[in-house]
């Protein structure tokens, strides 16, 4: 199946039928998410797996009442760096230049330059800046997850202090961006199954310069 196959076989399910996604399946949406690009590199978030049946009920009255929550196989949370620090990125670097087998003065120039731009901004600005490169991640997961015929309902609609609590991600030096649960589809069930996929036109989507 071809990538716009896939992208018009899914959609945002709405009601899972509490089917177990097999694990090597979770485990290539997870590679995708991770290999997806980021601004220099830096990856500044990370993806919470939850499992856990009794963590996802807890998560439940969080999300708005949304059933994928605790029926799906997967709840994928995308959390972003709080704020950019000279640890996170020197971390960073020098792991990059330790994987490539390069002195750390291969990237002086250009890690100085990131940390004049990111360190005297204010830390919403920062976190905003890392919920945009999560949410790369998340779309990349997205489009793996159809490739792979798994279903996934890309998530806004949660309590995101909540979540943060619940998980303990202020701990960590992250805020939760976005939710993506896995699963399959109810179709005996599910109200959007069967409907029409709509979205703009070709022309009114795409502008010619």
């Amino acid at each position: 199946m071809s990538l716009i196959e896939a992208l018009n076989w899914r959609y945002a399910t709405k009601k899972m039928n509490g089917q177990a996604v097999p694990q090597e399946k979770v485990d290539q949406i997870l590679e995708a998410a991770r290999l997806a690009p980021s601004s220099s590199g830096l990856q500044p978030f990370k993806v919470i797996v939850v499992t856990d049946p009794a963590l996802k009920q807890e998560l439940l009255p969080h999300s708005f009442g949304q059933s994928q929550i605790v029926d799906a196989s997967h709840v994928l949370v995308f959390a972003a760096w709080d704020n950019y620090t000279e640890e996170r990125i020197d971390e960073a670097f020098n792991r990059t230049n330790a994987e490539r087998g390069v002195p750390a003065e291969a990237t002086a120039d250009y890690v100085a330059r990131l940390k004049i731009m990111y360190l005297p901004r204010e830390a919403e600005i920062n976190f905003e800046h890392a919920a945009r490169q999560a949410y790369i991640s998340f779309g990349t997961a997205i489009a793996e997850a159809a490739l792979l015929k798994v279903d996934a309902t890309p998530m806004e609609g949660f309590d995101n202090v909540k979540y943060d609590e619940i998980l303990n991600l202020g701990a960590q030096g992250l805020k939760s961006v976005t939710v993506l649960p896995l699963g399959y589809r109810d179709e005996a069930n599910d109200w959007l199954v069967g409907l029409k996929k709509v979205r703009q036109s070709k022309e009114n989507f795409i502008i010619q310069k």
